[in-house]
């Protein structure tokens, strides 16, 4: 790293994680889920209801202007930060789940048709599968999927066999929440844009951990969840290429996103506007900007170094826990780790280490196709961020150490 960090001090940003839970020190390790808010993000959400809550873009008071200017502040800052070319590449929504089904059910309505294929992988997470379902569905198009190898990373050498040139759009994760693969984005835009499909990268997983460039990877979308990056629920966003916005149709019709409306029709802004009805929101918005602005002090590069740490130590503690089965990849990995132990179901692991105060999850990540791909019931998994420590792996493994023997 080109600096040093205080992780410790860092961690101290953190106040949930100063507490007890069931008498025990919290070990948070669940955060693929969720991460928990530095003071920066809270304060700046609360300084925004506190000083400046107010309806953005329609109103001519101080407090609106305010408003306004926090919320396309954070719209220019998400785009500087995913590398797009303007702030109106940018389309805020509620997360992950909602950019996806966003371009499933306005640029899929429009451009897919019966007969072409949707190219997905085996290893999506629901949210990057039931849309695209849905739009099949519809429309009458199939779905195809690029298959999981025993390693747990895509049968890439054969790729060509399923991205054709009946694929339309090629959707995918950057990396897994279950199994912790790390797929190669770039090289997979490059391969479809070469058979003309469209590109669709699911960054819920990524977003907050490694740098992100969508020009530097190709990608024509790519969606990801402020939760997972120290930011509030309900707050996310759509990055789309401006030509492919601005060929999209409105999503949800209301406020906010017209020029005009009569009695007998409407007509519509320009993206990202077109696709933002009614009051957005606001504070989300602000608080999405601030986790932006704490993730770029510390560095997205200095952050994967640290997850790949406590990842590469907790790999080899798992791997010594007679009975433990690691799932995934050994190299090129994220910083989570799926594994089942033979004496427990996931979630008698998971709610016997919550006794000792150590948060993990257990079940099939809203991977259920891959769990079944894997004859797995689902798997207990440990996810870490920059404000876990080496210690904390250890107590984990302790923890999983005693639940062998309790569980024998």
């Amino acid at each position: 790293m080109s600096k040093t960090i205080d992780w410790t001090a860092i961690r101290a940003d953190f106040p949930i994680l100063d507490q007890e839970v069931r008498g025990k020190p919290l070990i948070y390790f669940d955060n693929a889920a969720s991460s928990q808010k530095p003071r920066a993000v809270i304060d700046a959400v609360s300084r925004y209801y506190e000083r400046d809550n107010a309806n953005v873009h329609r109103g001519l008071h101080e407090l609106s202007s305010r408003a306004t200017d926090a919320y396309e502040g954070a719209r220019t800052k998400v785009a500087a930060y995913l590398g797009a070319a303007s702030a109106e590449e940018i389309v805020f929504t509620r997360g992950t789940t909602e950019g996806i089904n966003l371009v499933a059910q306005t640029w899929g309505a429009k451009f897919v048709r019966e007969g072409d294929v949707i190219l997905l992988t085996e290893m999506e997470h629901h949210s990057n599968l039931v849309p695209w379902q849905m739009l099949a569905e519809r429309t009458g198009a199939r779905l195809r999927f690029v298959p999981v190898t025993e390693d747990g990373t895509l049968a890439l050498e054969r790729l060509g066999e399923w991205l054709t040139p009946e694929v339309k759009i090629f959707a995918f994760t950057h990396i897994s929440n279950s199994l912790g693969t790390i797929n190669p984005v770039a090289d997979l835009c490059r391969a479809a844009r070469a058979v003309g499909a469209v590109t669709l990268i699911d960054a819920a997983q990524s977003a907050g951990h490694l740098p992100v460039d969508v020009r530097e990877i190709g990608c024509d979308f790519l969606v990801f969840s402020g939760h997972k990056m120290c930011a509030p629920t309900g707050i996310g966003a759509l990055y789309g290429r401006a030509e492919l916005l601005d060929a999209m149709p409105p999503w949800h019709g209301g406020g906010e996103m017209i020029v005009s409306v009569s009695y007998e029709r409407s007509t519509y802004k320009k993206a990202p506007y077109k696709f933002e009805a009614g009051t957005p929101n606001i504070g989300g918005a602000v608080g999405l900007g601030a986790a932006v602005d704490y993730l770029e002090a510390i560095g997205r590069a200095a952050i994967f170094e640290h997850d790949l740490a406590l990842t590469q130590h907790a790999l080899a503690g798992l791997s010594a826990l007679p009975g433990v089965h690691v799932q995934g990849p050994r190299d090129r990995r994220g910083g989570l780790v799926g594994f089942t132990m033979d004496a427990a179901h996931p979630h008698d692991l998971t709610t016997y280490a919550d006794q000792h105060g150590l948060a993990l999850r257990g079940g099939h990540h809203c991977n259920q196709p891959l769990m079944k791909k894997l004859r797995l019931p689902g798997t207990t998994r440990a996810s870490f961020y920059f404000y876990n420590t080496t210690a904390e792996v250890d107590r984990m493994l302790a923890i999983l150490a005693d639940a062998v023997r309790f569980f024998a």
